[in-house]
């Protein structure tokens, strides 16, 4: 039984060799999801600024200006920094720290979840409100408009704009900064591996 299970543990250590197919997935993963939130606040840095500063229906951050040209070139620069693997734990820090202002300014009020569903776990009493509010845009819409073709593309669903997203992306991030961007396809590897080899060869010179 315990050569059994030996092999067993052998035959799951061997995955390893794909270990760099981890990082890689959630680079990928993450770089539209930041490409396209920054280069939606670079189209209009001035809008937003103004949502950032602004305390009525903004943020009200100090600083606006500064904040919404970092947090605009942060993600859209790292989500190319994370494409190609480049200073990957580096640029996962202010990407982070993005993540952390929208789960703290943005969606904490709203709760854990971001579509609301009231069959799903921390369900909040927004979340519960909302079915009520659903069933009935849904008869509405069942009365008088075309419903088969209104939810061809999908169901109608209450935005509840919680957490959710935002505390994945930091999750991902928070593995990549210290995981490293993974082997054989990343700029980091190989700049790491070129320097160490370097290293050695100074090394043994000396």
């Amino acid at each position: 039984m315990l050569a059994v299970l030996n092999r067993c543990q052998d035959a799951l250590d061997a995955t390893r060799r794909l270990d760099f197919l981890g990082p890689l997935l959630l680079r990928l993963y993450l770089v539209p999801v930041f490409w396209m939130a920054g280069t939606q606040k670079l189209k209009d840095i001035d809008a937003t600024a103004a949502w950032f500063g602004n305390p009525d229906w903004g943020l009200g951050l100090p600083f606006p200006e500064l904040l919404a040209w970092a947090a605009a070139l942060s993600e859209a620069g790292g989500a190319i920094l994370l494409l190609f693997g480049l200073a990957v734990r580096w640029v996962s820090i202010p990407l982070m720290v993005t993540m952390l202002v929208a789960i703290c300014a943005v969606h904490w009020p709203y709760g854990w979840q971001v579509i609301a569903d009231p069959a799903a776990p921390f369900a909040n009493e927004r979340v519960l409100a909302a079915a009520e509010k659903l069933q009935r845009a849904r008869a509405l819409l069942r009365e008088h408009g075309n419903y088969q073709w209104l939810t061809g593309s999908g169901q109608f669903v209450v935005l509840n704009n919680g957490i959710e997203f935002a505390a994945t992306y930091l999750a991902m991030l928070l593995a990549l900064f210290f995981g490293g961007a993974g082997r054989w396809l990343s700029l980091d590897y190989w700049l790491a591996r070129r320097w160490r080899q370097q290293r050695t060869r100074m090394d043994g010179g000396a």
